[in-house]
């Protein structure tokens, strides 16, 4: 288990090699990006031993809400293709490492949480970082529209009202199923229509707030 400020880096820089380029994280600034955020520093303190291990990480004060496994985050961060201009909205940033590592690659950022806790927690960890606090599927319409979208957990199905706060040729991204069967998913506004395109397999805790609809049955 790590202890130091040395252990951890030494950890993080593992975690980069042994799990992000094997898994084809190619993006150089995602990478840089990533072995610059301590994420040893948005876990729970009994729980940094495990913060760069391939596994979802336990956050808040239950334990029910989950860091997205390294890998599947760098992948999704990739897909969006995320550039120095753009403005994203982090959905479900819990206690904020997402929104540190998005707002090195990005020229603005706006993380929602809808834990008050975990809410509280991002914004003493972030400083100055934009933290809403408010339902995860309803976004930040005011503070949008937004050229990129990075949902951080699995949900069964995309809300209307978030692909809407998407800019013309706005991206989102997220894990999208239940289980095994989960696909990480990439949506793209264009001439005002939502294309999705599966990007690659991938699972994830579960967000609250984004069940799909309950379809009618005769």
């Amino acid at each position: 288990m790590p202890t130091s400020t040395t252990d951890f880096a030494t950890a993080r820089r593992m975690m980069v090699d042994g799990q992000l380029r094997t898994y084809d994280i190619t993006d150089q600034t995602l990478l840089a990006a990533i072995l610059d955020v301590p994420r040893e520093r948005f876990v729970p303190a009994a729980l940094t031993g495990i913060a760069y291990l391939d596994t979802d990480v336990p956050v808040g004060s239950a334990r029910t809400r989950r860091m997205l496994k390294p890998m599947v985050f760098a992948k999704l961060v990739q897909a969006a293709a995320i550039t120095d201009s753009d403005h994203v909205l982090d959905v479900g940033c819990a206690t904020g490492y997402s929104a540190a590592v998005l707002a090195k690659l990005a020229g603005s950022v706006v993380a929602v949480e809808s834990d008050a806790a975990l809410a509280d927690e991002a914004r003493r960890t972030l400083g100055e970082a934009a933290v809403v606090s408010g339902p995860l599927a309803e976004g930040c319409a005011v503070r949008g529209p937004y050229d990129v979208i990075v949902v951080e957990g699995a949900i069964e199905a995309v809300p209307p009202q978030l692909l809407r706060q998407l800019k013309e040729g706005g991206r989102l991204v997220a894990v999208v199923g239940d289980g095994p069967a989960s696909k990480a998913t990439l949506y793209r506004q264009s001439g005002g229509e939502i294309s999705a395109r599966p990007i690659f397999d991938a699972s994830g805790a579960m967000l609250p707030g984004f069940s799909r609809p309950a379809e009618f049955v005769f």
